[in-house]
């Protein structure tokens, strides 16, 4: 069996691993390249396998360095599964289309320029219709059920804990005879935050895929960094000015309005004047946060409880969702003190390039990062401390006070890395170090050959290696002790009771004639699956 590194390999973007064994070709994930012109042009070169010949893709997550070139793999031939996590395809619904309507635009704006100097025009990397031709292609699960793909391939998802449905694979695959267990943790996440919950813990790998992308360093608390946030906005605030906020529109813009939540609306020391207006400028995060609303079942016991309780984390009285263009532009004018969290999260394009037009000059003014910025993005660039950076085409000087809160990070530092290979009961033989950049992958490779001595290998893009099993190693399934069985089910029986017993006590907000003319046919819908799903479980039961 081979495995090719065909993107996200000695660099944090473009994730696409092939797998192929003597019958099928199987990929993990597909995104898109993003950072400087010599990134972002790869894009559009040609898979170096035949798109037609791959039977499966695996998605662990919608984030578009691991997603967003799906629609051209469609586009150049794929007829397979794109199999995923149900909150995956969710978002992925919103973010192709918007990667697409972003492909248009650029393409568009360049045609112009190309006219007017009589070179030929080019076409996007994919329309809005491909995108939305590729979403046909997926096969939704959740996490650990265990999917038989076929008699040779078998596969679980396990929670990354990086973003609403992020996943670590487990997949097994037969090669002359015996299955091998490959492990990729995707974008592996950080314990204890918002909405999410804690990335779960493989037990054993055969090979290991393991993220890099911090390889070297250690996050701040996450509690500091929200801590220092709130200290930012009311600094700003009480001189008058605005912060800015550049973040992902799926996950982190999410985790922010969750924590802001819960310092305004569960603070009783704070003052009403202290209450700044907040707003989410990006089309794309109103709808991803809609997403995330509907997938409440992946959320942590903290943000389930408060839904039970009947508080949407998602909604608070000085919360502003921004979808008009034209109030977009507005926000520039209004003098008042104010936040303004808006895509994209590197700076790179979006709304966001605008505010920072507007007020990074402006030393009154705040830029706060919370997440990884890529080399050769404005972000980066930024923070590398350049004191004057063009933008939409104008030179502006950087006089705004500029954070880098790392403790927001969505990506494991170096210590939950090794800690969450340390977990591992049978080690993996060889692991390797990808979604990386030079430096971080080189320390991570370091770090666990001392500790693990385990064989790492750091991939370039193309690299490809054989995997197989170790002649005293046999695969023999899992084996698992009847009593943890029967806590397991006990424990996921308790959490439908309680669910239910909630909904019984909220039976008059159900029964609300308001909510009824609005969204009758959607409750009555979920309400009709439910008990379908509760007479399979008494069919299963009397069998």
């Amino acid at each position: 069996m081979d495995i090719q590194f065909c993107g996200a390999a000695n660099m944090v973007t473009g994730s696409n691993y092939l797998i192929k064994n003597e019958k099928y070709s199987i990929l993990i994930d597909c995104g898109l390249f993003q950072g400087n012109y010599e990134l972002e042009r790869m894009n559009f070169d040609e898979f170096p396998y035949n798109p037609s010949e791959i039977d499966y893709l695996i998605l662990t997550h919608a984030h578009i360095d691991h997603s967003g070139r799906i629609p051209k793999l469609v586009k150049d031939g794929f007829k397979g599964k794109i199999v995923t996590t149900k909150a995956t395809y969710d978002l992925c619904k919103i973010m192709l289309v918007d990667s697409a309507k972003i492909q248009e635009a650029d393409v568009e704006w360049e045609n112009r320029k190309r006219q007017r100097a009589g070179k030929k025009p080019i076409e996007p990397l994919y329309t809005i219709e491909e995108a939305e031709i590729s979403l046909k292609f997926f096969e939704t699960y959740y996490y650990n059920q265990k999917i038989i793909i076929n008699d040779d391939i078998q596969l679980r998802f396990r929670d990354a804990g990086h973003m609403l449905g992020s996943s670590i694979i487990e997949l097994w695959v037969r090669e002359k005879g015996d299955y091998i267990k490959i492990v990729s943790s995707g974008d592996l996440g950080m314990p204890r935050r918002p909405i999410i919950n804690n990335p779960e813990y493989i037990d054993e790998a055969d090979y290991l895929l393991i993220e890099s992308t911090y390889g070297n360093s250690i996050h701040e608390e996450y509690k500091k960094s929200t801590e220092k946030l709130v200290e930012i906005i009311n600094k700003t605030a009480l001189r008058g000015g605005t912060v800015i906020i550049p973040s992902f529109s799926v996950g982190r813009t999410q985790e922010l309005i969750y924590e802001l939540n819960k310092y305004y609306e569960y603070n009783e020391e704070i003052e009403e004047y202290m209450k700044i207006p907040i707003y989410i400028d990006s089309p794309m995060a109103v709808l991803a946060t809609e997403a995330f609303q509907a997938n409440s079942s992946c959320f942590n016991e903290e943000a389930k409880n408060l839904i039970l309780k009947g508080d949407n984390p998602f909604i608070f009285p000085n919360l502003r969702y921004v979808n008009d263009q034209k109030e977009s532009m507005l926000l520039n004018k209004y003098k008042f003190p104010k936040v303004i969290i808006s895509s994209s999260g590197m700076a790179t394009a979006g709304r966001i390039r605008h505010h920072l037009k507007h007020n990074l000059w402006d030393e009154k003014n705040s830029l706060v990062f919370v997440g990884y910025q890529a080399e050769g993005t404005l972000g980066r660039i930024i923070l590398n401390g350049a004191k004057r950076v063009k933008i939409l085409g104008e030179e502006v000087a950087v006089k705004a006070e500029v954070y880098d809160l790392e403790g927001f990070s969505g990506h494991a530092d170096q210590i939950m890395i090794m800690d969450w290979i340390r977990k591992f009961k049978t080690k993996p033989q060889k692991i390797f170090i990808v979604h990386g950049e030079e430096e971080p992958s080189k320390a991570l490779s370091k770090e666990i050959k001392d500790e693990f001595k385990i064989e790492t290998i750091l991939p370039k893009i193309g690299d490809k290696y054989t995997i197989e099993k170790k002649v005293n190693q046999q695969f023999k399934g899992e084996v698992i002790e009847s009593s943890f069985l029967i806590q397991d089910i006990t424990k996921e029986l308790e959490n439908v009771y309680g669910q239910l017993q909630s909904l019984n006590i909220r039976k008059e907000e159900l029964t609300d004639p308001k909510l009824l003319e609005k969204d009758y046919d959607t409750l009555k819908n979920i309400l009709i699956e439910l008990q379908q799903k509760l007479m399979d479980l008494n069919i299963m039961l009397g069998k």
